[in-house]
């Protein structure tokens, strides 16, 4: 049989260009690994054979070998998002030990590592642009933080840590999954759902007939309330029953706190191993590790900004909880002045209800996705001058809901594709919202011919589908998230790099790549861009002027209890990465407390514990990087106040500045420092005031 009929039989080893979503099927999964991995093994053995010290006899034929495991790897992985099944999964679960024992193999090369440190010191250094230096020093860093540089005895121990590590967030994970399910509170009187809405009726009278209550129903119940968010969290806004919210309140925070789902010994474990893992890596703490590879320079930098947020939002929290303390006294009730955790979302939601006198759920008509992608198109055009076209039919696609985009620049000629899967499957879809890479931009060889290949992106959401024949109706949260993934999608597609390295997202630090998708998410809030949208899908009729106003007014609600949470959260996951020791003076959870005196305006109650459902840190890829939901917040705020300073209603002015972030934030990728390229849009460094400013937390 020769290769190219097994490449025809098995579309996963096509290795390049446009997956055929539609004959790729879950069978293909084993065979086309068990062959690629076969290949790649080979190919690797012969690089580190003869590898040189040099651009083409070094970075290029290492590049080819992740390529084709990324392409074949990245459709697998795209599919489990957006078409999971059983046969899937169990395939994925087959193949992906030894996708990661390659990948670790890959990293851990001696040969290929030497020829990166030799060729850093190279005669061709000199001549080599930005974008190359940087692709060098990245592999060096990488190889180094995955323990390349370790012989022997370290070299297994660390190897351990790593296997112990991926095991020890499972069950915390898993941990947290089951404490969360085992609790519940089943009500049978109707006194007890006082207050909730129909949409929470409706699931908890669904939860109690899973649980074998086979008659519940919304109006008459029982009803079974848990401690899954979508069921605890409009209860906890909603329920005029304090005595019941303290119950749940206090069921939530205590969870996987005790008995066999205990994560206490876990969390222990985990600080001793990263900070074993440090020490072995020539590191002083597991933050710093963290850091190498992130934009912020050092645990400083991360702090200092840090304490300027929380200077900035802790009275602003103060203040808010005692105009909530105020409001609640107006409406006659006793605990007014001793507002208790479990009365904070019942009071805020009654407050925000009467102060902007909308509802979310009003504003759906307004936003219907054709139109709302019409309004994004339109800015990118006023923004970026690159025009978006439907290309529906060009490409195969995973489902029938599935559309396909082209983008042109000035003249006309496409610069990029990318794919919209924008509404929820539930049955084969997962949650949430986000951009992958299908295909990088680089620059390839056809025939003797070098020329540049195009990126493609994935954009994937989970929005309501038509119904009764209506379109998609949004929510405003969900055209923001909309922009938010168009964002990420920009990045990727309006690169000018054509090493495939540093194309896009590609080799941009951590804590800088949320940077240009928080930075559309501003332009839902500008006249122009919204009224360009928000038109009522029956009649037409423009968005009326009120709710623009109510939108703009409720964006800052309790802004400032929301920044000290999330400094909250990053401080603490910094110091147990830094300064704390296990085995020392204090527990995790004395850590917490300590912190909890600066950001927090009530402290937590003695059996709080967080730490122990802080999946994030624990069982996530934010352990000391929890920060960089607010360092790229920063960049992105003062981005965008590069524009208001010229006004957003000056077309002329706006074309300028879009055309410089253009060049800048969205061309360079990840082929220059994220400072460097801050910098060279904005012509200083960041400054908080921007984000100080958007939050409402400093006079505008």
């Amino acid at each position: 049989m020769s290769v190219n009929a097994t490449i025809i039989d098995n579309p996963l080893l096509q290795g390049a260009g446009l997956p055929d979503f539609v004959n790729i099927k879950p069978e293909h999964v084993v065979p086309a690994f068990n062959q690629l991995l076969a290949e790649l093994e080979q190919e690797l053995t012969k690089l580190e054979a003869d590898v040189q010290p040099s651009w083409s006899g070094l970075v290029e034929p290492l590049e080819k070998i992740t390529e084709r495991l990324n392409w074949s790897w990245g459709v697998v992985n795209h599919l489990m998002g957006v078409k999971n099944s059983p046969q899937l999964r169990e395939a994925f679960e087959t193949v992906q030990p030894q996708v990661v024992q390659f990948s670790n193999k890959l990293s851990q090369s001696q040969p290929i590592y030497n020829a990166f440190k030799a060729l850093g010191a190279s005669k061709a250094w000199d001549s080599f642009d930005s974008a190359q230096r940087r692709i060098v020093a990245a592999a060096i860093r990488d190889a180094e933080l995955s323990g390349v540089g370790l012989q022997g005895e370290a070299r297994d121990r660390f190897n351990a840590i790593q296997m112990e590590l991926a095991e020890l967030s499972t069950k915390f994970s898993n941990n947290v999954l089951d404490a969360t399910k085992a609790f519940s509170l089943t009500l049978t009187k109707k006194e007890e759902v006082d207050g909730l809405p129909p949409s929470l009726l409706s699931l908890a009278a669904q939860a109690a007939r899973d649980a074998g209550a086979e008659n519940a129903t919304p109006e008459n119940g029982p009803w079974r309330i848990t401690l899954d968010f979508p069921s605890y969290y409009p209860f906890m806004q909603y329920s005029a029953r304090r005595d019941l919210r303290e119950v749940l309140y206090k069921a939530y925070i205590s969870r996987a706190a005790a008995g066999e789902l205990d994560n206490n010994p876990i969390i222990e474990r985990i600080l001793t191993l990263r900070q074993e893992l440090a020490e072995l890596l020539g590191y002083k703490t597991y933050a710093e590790v963290s850091l190498a590879s992130k934009m912020a320079p050092h645990v400083e930098a991360v702090e200092k900004l840090l304490e300027e947020l929380r200077g900035a939002s802790y009275d602003a929290a103060v203040k808010e909880l005692e105009e909530l303390k105020a409001f609640a006294a107006s409406k006659g009730v006793a605990e007014a002045n001793d507002l208790k955790h479990w009365d904070i979302a019942y009071w805020a939601e009654r407050q925000r209800e009467e102060k902007f006198a909308f509802t979310a759920e009003e504003l759906r008509p307004y936003f219907p996705l054709p139109q709302v992608l019409d309004g994004l198109f339109g800015l990118v055009k006023r923004l970026f001058g690159v025009t978006v076209t439907p290309a529906d039919g060009q490409a195969p696609v995973w489902h029938e809901d599935v559309r396909y985009f082209q983008i042109a620049d000035e003249t006309g000629n496409a610069i990029a594709y990318f794919y919209l899967d924008p509404y929820s499957r539930p049955a084969e879809k997962r949650g949430g919202a986000w951009m992958d890479i299908c295909i990088n931009r680089g620059k390839v060889a056809e025939n003797g011919v070098s020329k540049t290949r195009l990126p493609v992106a994935y954009l994937v959401c989970n929005q309501t589908p038509p119904v009764d024949g209506k379109p998609s109706l949004m929510t405003f949260a969900e055209v923001e998230t909309l922009f938010h993934e168009f964002g990420h999608g920009l990045h990727h597609m309006l690169t000018k790099v054509d090493y495939t390295s540093a194309a896009g997202i590609n080799n941009v630090e951590w804590d800088a790549v949320e940077l240009p998708s928080q930075f559309m998410e501003n332009w839902c809030y500008d006249r122009a861009t919204l009224f360009g949208m928000a038109r009522h899908y029956a009649t037409g009729e423009p968005l009326p002027e009120h709710y623009y106003q109510k939108l703009l007014a409720a964006k800052n609600y309790m802004s400032g209890s929301a920044t000290l949470r999330q400094v909250h959260f990053s401080l603490l996951d910094i110091e147990l990465h830094h300064r704390y020791r296990p085995g020392g003076d204090e527990t995790p959870k004395q850590v917490r407390d300590r912190i909890a005196t600066t950001t927090t305006v009530i402290p937590p109650l003695p059996e709080d514990a967080f730490l122990c459902a802080f999946a994030h840190i624990f069982a996530g890829g934010y352990a000391a990087g929890y920060y960089s939901y607010k360092w790229a917040e920063v960049l992105s705020a003062d981005a965008f106040a590069a524009f208001e300073e010229v006004g957003l209603e000056d077309e002329q002015a706006v074309k300028a500045i879009g055309k410089r972030y253009r060049d800048t934030v969205l061309a360079l990728g990840g082929s220059k420092h994220p400072m460097e390229v801050f910098k060279s849009f904005r012509g200083r460094e960041p400054s908080t005031e921007a984000l100080l400013r958007h939050n409402g937390l400093i006079a505008a």
